[in-house]
């Protein structure tokens, strides 16, 4: 495992047990993120770095029981979090690398990502490999509950012009992947992009 990996597991699994009362009113906010997907029933859906899985209910809700909801997360004990809240039955869990999916190629029609871009070794080579896995026409929502200047507020730094989540540096990352951003929303409330998969 590389040391990018080790690092980004070191944090998660440390915040694990209490991550979800810790966030305990972004139920709505994730809910509000996922209808920005487009998503219907029959839906193939993967959450990349789904954490406890806040997003599966949501998901699940959006492509009934005909569709496929897989989450994948790099942290054991974010997972085993997920399934103590039960929310492995609104979704298939995987102990896997967003940066190397074990998923076939245009295999699902859209991608949901919180808090991900942030914790990517490589953005570009892994925003190019979601693009991959996700069919033509396929959707991408890059999520946090909360909006770049909060987030920064609340960690106690500042908004850098290198954020790669600050739209002149996405927009162009996504577009290097084979994504076209087709909405970009940072406010208080929340984080948003929306992206569609080109060729």
């Amino acid at each position: 495992m590389s040391e990018d990996h080790t690092h980004v597991q070191e944090f998660f699994s440390a915040r694990a047990a209490d991550w979800d009362s810790r966030f305990p009113d972004d139920g709505p906010a994730y809910a509000a993120a996922v209808a920005g997907l487009g998503l219907r029933e029959g839906d193939r859906v993967l959450d990349a770095g789904c954490g406890t899985g806040r997003a599966l209910p949501p998901l699940r809700s959006a492509v009934g029981a005909s569709g496929v909801v897989v989450g994948v997360d790099l942290t054991p004990a974010m997972l085993e979090a997920a399934v103590r809240a039960g929310r492995d039955r609104d979704g298939r869990l995987l102990l896997a690398d967003a940066g190397a999916l074990p998923l076939r190629s245009r295999s699902v029609d859209a991608v949901f990502a919180a808090g991900l871009v942030a914790h990517l070794p490589h953005p570009a080579e892994n925003l190019r490999e979601l693009w991959r896995v996700v069919r033509h026409g396929g959707t991408l929502a890059l999520f946090h509950p909360i909006g770049r200047a909060a987030l920064a507020a609340r960690q106690g730094r500042r908004i850098t012009p290198d954020d790669l989540r600050a739209e002149p540096n996405l927009r162009p990352l996504l577009a290097a992947a084979g994504w076209r951003m087709t909405s970009y929303t940072d406010e208080d409330a929340r984080f948003l992009a929306l992206a569609v998969r080109e060729d």
